[in-house]
This record gives structure tokens, C-alpha cells and sequence, in this order.
């Protein structure tokens, strides 16, 4: 009989020697798996956020439709300006003289291809896809206006589900992780670059992941 309930105590110490393991290794291993993932997303919601710019920049708006998108960067071509000081003399009718005045003249020089010159490695043809091996889903995304100060102003947004990127992990780890609010983390539910709300491209990621804002 005392063999048997020694053998019983030391089950339990072991149960409980693992679950202490567990919980001190639990979240170090989930924050280990996380940083990973998080860095490869980041890669993405910033080319995401470069094709939107060069986007933006051609046209005067952000693109809604990723497949649009991606054709844009394709086959647009950036506008190669130069611009330079300059002066004329005019007729002042009133106080009957010649008058110098100064002025800026914009030159065109050419067109550069905006493939060529953001994304040589063709990094935008899988940007929308999320870079997780056996994971389908790819990152949403919106564009549209809204109105400040009298102004409209277009705005565009795309992000990804922690749910999406840490669904194999511990769940309550994982139920901790959306509710983060820190200037270390990534704070809420998703991991986004830009706002359909507020006029921003920047990411929700920490520096700890490089630069959030362009």
C-alpha cells in the first residue's frame, strides 16, 4: 500500500511539475511562433501599402480591388518630371511698363515602370496572399474617401485576423494576444496597415518589426 501511494505522488508531482513547465514555456513559445508570423505579414501589408502609394500617386486615388491592383503595378509607368525657376516679362497695362515676373516650369522627362522601379522581385504578385504555409486566406482589403475639413480625402486599409495567422496556437494565449493594447504589440484583433477612418498609412506593428509609417 505505501508503494502504491508513493508511486500515485510521484504522478502528481509529475502532472504538476509539467503544468508549471507548461505555463512558464506556453506563452514563450507562442510569442517565439508569433514574432515569426507577424514579420512575414508585415512583409506583405508593406508592399501592399507601396503599390497603394504608387497607386495613388498615378491616379489620385487608392484601388479596392487587389486583382486591379496588382495589374496597376504591372503595366503603369510613373510620370519623370523636372521641375525649374523661371521668369518672363509682361505688360503692365496700367503703369504702361514691362514688368519681370517669376515662374515655375514643370518639364517632362519621361515614364519609368513602377514594377521596375518599386518591385523588381515581383513581390507584388503574391503580396495579397497570406505567407503561412498551410494557411488559404489572403489579407482584406478596401479603399474609398472620406471627408475632412471639408475635403475629400482617399483612404484605403488592409489587414489580417490574428485569429487568421495564430488559429493553431493556444487559444487563450491566443484570446489574450486580440486584446493587446501596448506600444510593444500589435494592438486589437488584426494586424492592419492604413484606415478606412482616419487619413493613414501607417501599420499597427511596433518598431520592433521595422518602420510602420511611409
Amino acid at each position: 500500500m505505501k508503494i502504491v501511494i508513493q508511486l500515485v505522488l510521484w504522478v502528481v508531482i509529475g502532472v504538476l511539475g509539467y503544468l508549471v513547465f507548461n505555463s512558464v514555456m506556453g506563452p514563450v513559445r507562442f510569442n517565439k511562433v508569433k514574432k515569426v508570423r507577424y514579420a512575414k505579414a508585415v512583409e506583405n501589408l508593406r508592399d501592399i501599402r507601396t503599390a497603394q502609394l504608387a497607386h495613388r500617386t498615378v491616379t489620385g486615388k487608392f484601388e479596392k480591388d487587389p486583382v486591379k491592383l496588382i495589374s496597376f503595378i504591372d503595366t503603369a509607368k510613373f510620370t519623370l518630371t523636372q521641375r525649374r525657376d523661371s521668369s518672363f516679362i509682361r505688360f503692365n497695362e496700367i503703369l504702361k511698363i514691362d514688368e519681370p515676373r517669376d515662374t515655375v516650369v514643370i518639364d517632362t522627362l519621361g515614364y519609368a515602370s513602377i514594377k521596375d522601379s518599386l518591385f523588381k522581385n515581383n513581390s507584388h504578385k503574391d503580396m495579397m496572399k497570406i505567407p503561412l504555409e498551410g494557411v488559404d486566406a489572403t489579407f482584406k482589403m478596401d479603399a474609398g474617401y472620406i471627408n475632412k475639413n471639408d475635403l475629400r480625402i482617399p483612404v484605403f486599409e488592409a489587414k489580417v485576423d490574428k485569429e487568421v495567422l495564430l488559429g493553431d496556437l493556444d487559444k487563450d494565449l491566443l484570446a489574450q494576444e486580440k486584446e493587446v493594447v501596448s506600444v510593444d504589440g500589435v494592438n486589437g484583433p488584426s494586424l492592419s496597415v492604413g484606415s478606412m477612418t482616419e487619413v493613414m498609412t501607417s501599420g499597427n506593428w511596433p518598431r520592433t518589426y521595422g518602420e510602420n509609417d511611409q
